[in-house]
């Protein structure tokens, strides 16, 4: 006779081998990264272009009015077993072969993407990392690449949640901190860092995804000869000198080129303490992808002050201009700016506001925007506006030409809180003062002109920041999320609303979409739920 915990284990392991004969195997060709998703959505921003676009037509303008939640999987357990906040989920989920992968600081799932049945959960105990978000994994192969927020790399077999290995890239006793999304490109995993105001330098590493050797390290602030320093008072101004790079970049496989948008400079609010433009600060940066080697740079805010953290994801378009195809780079920046440039060689076409400022008094000879000196912060206050844009990533539309992005129009007041000679953290402060408006745009990035735009009603304490991440799709189609808990679907074209679904939080990651046995599902974070929408059979 088999002893009673012998049996036990037996059921216990037939049941687990039965659920997973069911489960979907995971594997994704790198390759495939870089193709327009149809029935995946492999890496952060759906492929390598950051333009967040679908060439799925099966939801359209005729049948969009029946769109149906399907089902709904919550996480706001695993903060009240610890005593913690409800979590958000603020990270875009990816999809491969059926199975969804989502993350909150310390914890990734893997869910049907069928139901939303959990098929496995990673739980991570930090020590030292700032739990303010989470932006999704990275897939390479069958592995799922996982950054905590105490900043250690973690490798996990896709189909179990085993772990591989793990490496730890930044020291969290430095403040540093990881709330991004790993970017797999070819045999590269790309990992960026967070740190604001802890008057460290940002960097890019790139590991193997194999075994996790480190590659190659790109700093965001210039090292000892580098002819960039000189944008610095001296050497140990620029090695305190942020430049986080939080968000994940964008990728031209022709080119072998990364874009990456670099954050905020230190001191933040400060920069008494460090004249000069404070290269690679407040940049959107071109590195080769094999070396990390850095090829060119067009520096959105010089010698920021404002925290205009430039993190607005690089969009990747083709368009012909004056008879001659171009490669373009577009961006809605932060500091409120529209920028669109040549990808090849970092040259600006476009540099026009897209929201309402005062704080620059024109363009350099580059096309970078000169702050005016009295709009910095002072110990008395002064005025400028708030962050135009955020984190939450816009798209781009082909067919359209357009490029969608949430905005703010508001003002702040700036104070200096550190006047000495060599400031340290933040160094001051700032507040929304007045009416602030949160706006949903579509601009042409060959002209900077706004096509149409779409006021969000700013009812009922509405949150003042930016809001959520956008999708486009090639049946004329927005979709996105408004600052009264509603997932709102309007016309790409000309931005009628054409159907709206409240929920019980506002969308606060990134929007995706997949063919799935036939049908196309739309998939969202909000709060601690993940929503899957699709059609009715």
């Amino acid at each position: 006779m088999r002893p009673a915990g012998a049996l036990c284990a037996a059921i216990v392991a037939a049941v687990t081998a039965a659920v997973w004969s069911q489960a979907p195997h995971v594997w994704l060709d790198p390759d495939a990264i870089g193709k327009t998703p149809v029935a995946s959505w492999p890496t952060f921003n759906g492929d390598y272009s950051g333009e967040r676009y679908s060439t799925l037509t099966q939801i359209g303008p005729g049948n969009v009015g029946r769109l149906a939640r399907q089902w709904v999987f919550r996480i706001a357990a695993v903060g009240a077993q610890r005593g913690a906040p409800v979590p958000v989920i603020k990270c875009t989920p990816l999809m491969v072969g059926g199975v969804l992968f989502i993350t909150i600081p310390d914890h990734v799932w893997a869910l049907d993407a069928r139901t939303g049945r959990e098929l496995w959960h990673y739980d991570w105990v930090d020590h030292g990392g700032h739990l303010v978000g989470q932006r999704g994994v990275g897939i390479w192969k069958s592995t799922v690449f996982f950054l905590t927020p105490d900043n250690w790399l973690i490798a996990l077999d896709a189909n179990t949640g085993r772990e591989l290995w793990r490496r730890n890239y930044a020291d969290a006793r430095k403040q540093y901190f990881s709330t991004s999304a790993p970017l797999i490109v070819k045999d590269h995993v790309i990992v960026g860092v967070g740190g604001d105001a802890m008057d460290m330098p940002g960097f890019l590493d790139s590991f193997d995804p194999a075994n996790g050797d480190l590659q190659w390290t790109w700093w965001s602030t210039p090292r000892a000869g580098d002819p960039a320093l000189k944008t610095w008072p001296n050497e140990t101004a620029a090695d305190h000198g942020g430049g986080m790079t939080w968000m994940p970049g964008t990728f031209d496989p022709g080119l072998n080129l990364l874009y990456w948008p670099t954050g905020n400079t230190n001191p933040v609010f400060a920069g008494q303490g460090r004249p000069g433009a404070n290269l690679w600060t407040e940049s959107i940066v071109a590195l080769d992808l094999d070396t990390g080697k850095l090829r060119w740079y067009f520096q959105v805010s010089p010698h920021d002050t404002h925290d205009f953290d430039n993190t607005t994801a690089p969009i990747l378009f083709d368009a012909t201009i004056g008879g001659k195809p171009r490669k373009l780079l577009a961006q809605a920046a932060r500091n409120g700016f529209f920028v669109t440039l040549d990808r090849v060689t970092g040259e600006h076409l476009v540099v026009k506001p897209y929201v309402p400022l005062d704080w620059a008094s024109g363009l350099s000879p580059q096309g970078e925007p000169v702050p005016i000196p009295d709009k910095d912060p002072s110990v008395g206050g002064s005025i400028n506006i708030v962050n135009a844009s955020n984190w939450p990533a816009p798209a781009y539309n082909p067919h359209t030409g357009l490029v969608y992005v949430n905005s703010v129009e508001g003002k702040a007041i700036y104070y200096l809180t550190d006047d000495s000679e060599k400031p340290s953290g933040y160094g001051g402060t700032g507040m929304s003062i007045g009416r602030t408006q949160r706006v949903l745009q579509a601009i042409d990035p060959l002209t900077g002109n706004v096509v149409w735009k779409h006021e969000y009603p700013s009812l009922n304490n509405a949150p003042t920041t930016v809001g959520p991440s956008i999708l486009a799709t090639a049946s004329d189609l927005v979709f996105t999320g408004d600052d009264q808990k509603n997932l709102i679907v309007y016309s790409a074209a000309k931005g009628d609303i054409l159907w709206h679904s409240e929920l019980g939080a506002t969308e606060s990651g990134g929007i995706v979409t997949c063919m799935l046995d036939g049908k196309q599902y739309i998939v969202f974070g909000a709060g601690d739920s993940l929503y899957a929408f699709s059609l009715p059979n």
